[in-house]
This record gives structure tokens, sequence and C-alpha cells, in this order.
């Protein structure tokens, strides 16, 4: 990436963030503090504790649209198989592992569940458990470790590389150069000194999440390549 494109980038999103009124995806943080606030592996009703963590004001689009409903699926995988979805977060979760390998064991779990699934349940219709864009398991892994994850869309990725002229232009999922990208966009934006407190003003100190994040490269991404 040319570091010239990504400061340019950087003064224009800081004006932004002064002169907007109100910012479209604060959702995030609001979403990220209260899937710290209500995930526990160890709940009596874990498809409820499931369902139960994900939730913010303004929309569900980070998890539902009317043809991709991942949220919906993993909470009948909850019902359907408690244990091996329990050791599948329990994987996915686990930060001494490389991260390749747990999102890649947690796409294959999610293909035997729904091959399952689909066996014991004759009359349903689903075909899709909708993880295999790696949106949802990316928004797993960035609202349980917000300082090290973040949200992701291919393409949204894509075209900010595009604008920050990076010397390889990803042509597939790749959530692990994704990651590293985004913690090196998250030291230019702390570096600068005005970008946090200019996000700071959005975000309500009790409903949004005030702790380290990788929300605010991502959002600085979604800027960029708009």
């Amino acid at each position: 990436m040319i570091l010239s494109k990504i400061n340019a980038a950087i003064v224009e999103y800081k004006q932004w963030l002064n002169s907007t009124k109100h910012h479209p995806f604060v959702h995030q943080w609001e979403s990220v503090q209260h899937f710290q606030d209500h995930w526990d592996l160890n709940a009596i009703d874990p498809a409820g504790m499931f369902e139960g963590s994900f939730h913010n004001s303004e929309t569900r689009r980070l998890w539902q649209t009317e043809n991709w409903q991942p949220k919906r699926m993993m909470t009948e995988f909850w019902r359907f198989d408690p244990l091996t979805v329990r050791l599948m977060f329990d994987d996915l979760f686990n930060e001494t592992r490389e991260v390749e390998g747990r999102i890649s064991r947690f796409l294959f779990g999610c293909d035997m569940l729904l091959r399952d699934y689909r066996k014991s349940k004759s009359t349903k219709i689903d075909n899709n458990h909708d993880h295999g864009d790696f949106q949802m398991i990316a928004l797993y892994l960035s609202f349980r470790y917000p300082e090290s994850y973040a949200p992701y869309d291919f393409s949204t990725f894509q075209k900010a590389m595009t604008r920050f002229e990076a010397r390889d232009i990803p042509q597939s999922n790749d959530l692990a150069r994704y990651f590293k990208v985004l913690r090196t966009l998250r030291s230019f934006l702390e570096k600068d000194g005005a970008v946090v407190p200019a996000m700071q003003k959005h975000l309500h100190p009790r409903r949004h999440f005030q702790g380290n994040t990788l929300l605010l490269a991502e959002d600085f991404c979604r800027f960029a390549a708009g």
C-alpha cells in the first residue's frame, strides 16, 4: 500500500467524521458491547444465549438479510447438536492457534452440521448455512475479540486495497490478510491523533463499546472503498 494514498484518505475520513451528524455504522460498536455482556458458553440454554448475544438498536443487517440468515441457521445448529457447536466455538475462539486453521475448521464444521441437520429434518428446506462468505465468521471473531478482528466484506476490502494501490489486490477471500491490513491501518489512524477523538464523539459511553477495537480501521476501510 502507498502511504500517501492512505494519508490522503485519512484526511478525508477525519473531515467526514467531524462533519457528519449521525454516523451510520455506530450500531457495530453497540453490538460488540452487547455480545461482550451476554456471551456465555456455559449458559444452561446455549441456543437462547447465542440468540440473545446479537442485538443493536438500529439494524439486523450484520447477521440477517432476506436471503442470508447465518444467525438463524447457527441457532438451529445449537438446538440440533449443542456439544459439537460448543466445540466449534471453543476452537474458533482459541487464540493460541492460527486463525486460518480455526476459520477453516469452523467452516468445515458448519458443512457437516448442515449435512446431518438436513438428514434428520426431512421436512426442512434449508440448503445453506450462510457462513461460506466468511462474513459471519469474521463477525463472531470481531465480537469476541474486537481488538484483533473486525467485520468483513470482500468487495469493500478489495476496493479499499485498490484505492491504496496495494501491490497485490485480493482476488478471493483472505481473512488473515484482511485482519493484518486493518491492524496496519489502525496504527496510522491512531498516529494521526485526531481521528480517534473524532470517532469517539459518535459513541455513547454506556451503549457503545469503549475498549480497544479494530472497528475504527474497518470503518475507515469502508469509507476509503466508497
